[in-house]
């Protein structure tokens, strides 16, 4: 059986090569070898992650990121239906990115959490801090689930949560991504109240919190 790091630079060279056969193919061979969304779910932030610092460095073009993420959000949500989610009951629960490069967590989670059953309301993508407060107040949201695959972006969570508490709002802040799973503390620093290391952790979160 491969290891992480072997699915990891396959599918990168895969994503880059714009290959849809060969991800296809990887994608087919993890679920057939671990059975785990958990693990396809690591393995494709993973190669994103590594995708996004290779934009930023010069060495991968804007139109293979983008193609990475269209295709990762393509086969993700093909393999969802696969796994069995039980159902909960629902509190206001609103989903956003803040400025980043990939909405694909965002739409791993979304998926997930609303197979379990909970009503979530997609705030969208490439949002500030004020937009996604404001939209949370209109929408009188309990819960929001921030995802961030960069360190800039997971660091304007601390800018949410200092509005939030500015106007005494009562909403809790769910954090995921890369940059929370590499820093097991950051998700204290932005001053969030729990953070998500898959999306199986986040409907453990909400459950939790409410």
């Amino acid at each position: 059986m491969k290891e992480k790091n072997a699915y990891v630079d396959d599918l990168k060279n895969a994503l880059l090569g714009v290959d849809r056969i060969k991800t296809s193919e990887i994608f087919s061979e993890v679920f057939s070898q671990y059975n785990s969304f958990e693990f396809i779910e690591e393995i494709v932030m993973d190669v994103l992650k590594q995708i996004g610092d290779g934009w930023e460095k010069g060495e991968v073009s804007l139109a293979q990121v983008y193609m990475s993420g269209v295709l990762c959000e393509k086969f993700i949500n093909e393999y969802i239906p696969k796994f069995k989610f039980s159902k909960k009951n629902s509190p206001k629960i609103g989903i956003a990115v803040l400025l980043d490069k990939h909405s694909l967590g965002k739409s791993i989670v979304s998926s997930i959490v609303s197979a379990a059953g909970y009503e979530l309301k997609d705030l969208g993508s490439g949002l500030t801090p004020k937009s996604l407060v404001d939209l949370a107040k209109r929408n009188k949201l309990d819960i929001i689930l921030i995802s961030s695959l960069m360190l800039p972006s997971a660091m304007k969570v601390r800018e949410v949560y200092r509005m939030i508490k500015d106007e005494n709002l009562d909403i809790k802040i769910i954090v995921g991504g890369a940059p929370f799973r590499l820093d097991d503390q950051l998700w204290k620093m932005v001053g969030a109240d729990g953070r998500g290391k898959s999306a199986y952790d986040v409907i453990e979160l909400i459950e939790r919190l409410v």
